[in-house]
């Protein structure tokens, strides 16, 4: 049994993997929105200075955020390299365990001693019957 657990279980690889593709998904998104915006409106002769320098700079902004995820998908796909290649560690196997050997009592233990039997009289019947009254043990 492989006391580490496996790379694909890993919950913070995942995490890099999903947020790296999200990070190139959304700055894919950005980047094309932005300058489809610009070139239209740049070759129709409509363009303003919002669309031209805004553009620009959320252009910027979406080529970052698609090279951030390019960065964080190769450092898991190094990640997956360098665990391929890590020796795993030794594990001691124990000889017997300390609940298995027998166990030797160093001091006596007193008995309990049993309880005294409780007397109990039952109730007295009803007057038309006699009965005469025995004591009752439990």
């Amino acid at each position: 049994m492989n006391p580490r657990p496996r790379l694909t279980r890993s919950i913070p690889f995942w995490l890099l993997v999903v947020g790296s593709l999200a990070s190139v998904g959304v700055g894919s998104y950005v980047l094309t929105t932005n300058i489809g915006t610009m070139v239209t409106t740049l070759t129709d002769g409509t363009a303003t200075g919002v669309e031209v320098y805004a553009g620009q700079v959320w252009g910027v902004l979406g080529a970052i955020l698609i090279g951030v995820g390019l960065i964080g998908l190769a450092l898991a796909l190094t990640l997956g390299a360098l665990r391929a290649f890590a020796p795993a560690p030794t594990v001691e196997v124990i000889e017997a365990a300390a609940w298995d050997e027998p166990v030797e009592a160093t001091s006596p233990v007193a008995p309990v001693a049993e309880a005294p039997a409780e007397t109990v009289v039952a109730p007295a019947p009803a007057a038309d019957t006699e009965v005469a009254e025995t004591p009752v043990t439990r």
